[in-house]
């Protein structure tokens, strides 16, 4: 499957949003129970680093990262968001971006990206397992979703070229 990695630009917020509510819906992917409005999303998320998945002219994923603190040491840390569009999923797409991410995020200056990820969502913590993250810790009943207390997993990848003197 021939798949281009573009930068995310605004015109593409529609498919973006599409493809977050289908995540949302599988709740497995994240706590937030609906899709912000483009603002706040924006202002949630670094400038930089914002990147999706495109087949032919369609957008079938997304990838941007989040600051993890406002306090100018954690400049360099930063917290990873991953979407694919639902019949996208299990062809390596994820993979390919997250891979692309990565390699914007070290082109950024970030040494250090995390990724919360729910412990039923196999898939994710196996592909990001698979570009060198590694399991921090289980986050024991973090948030509540829908009521119920859920866990999340919390892993990180050090970057092997960024901050490394």
């Amino acid at each position: 499957m021939e798949i281009t990695i573009d930068a995310m630009q605004d015109k593409y917020w529609q498919s973006i949003r599409a493809i977050y509510s289908e995540g949302i819906r599988t709740g497995n992917a994240t706590f937030e129970t609906k899709v912000p409005k483009k603002e706040a999303w924006n202002k949630d998320h670094l400038e930089e680093c914002r990147l999706v998945a495109k087949r032919g002219d369609k957008i079938v994923a997304w990838a941007a990262l989040s600051p993890v603190s406002g306090r100018c040491i954690y400049a360099g840390v930063a917290e990873v968001s991953i979407y694919v569009c639902a019949k996208f999923r299990g062809k390596g797409i994820g993979k390919q971006l997250l891979q692309a991410l990565i390699e914007d995020s070290e082109l950024s200056g970030i040494w250090t990206l995390q990724a919360g990820i729910f412990p039923e969502n196999k898939a994710s913590i196996s592909i990001h397992e698979s570009l060198g993250f590694r399991i921090v810790g289980l986050r024991e009943k973090i948030g509540r979703l829908d009521g119920i207390w859920r866990d999340v997993i919390l892993m990180e990848r050090r970057s092997k070229v960024v901050g490394i003197s």
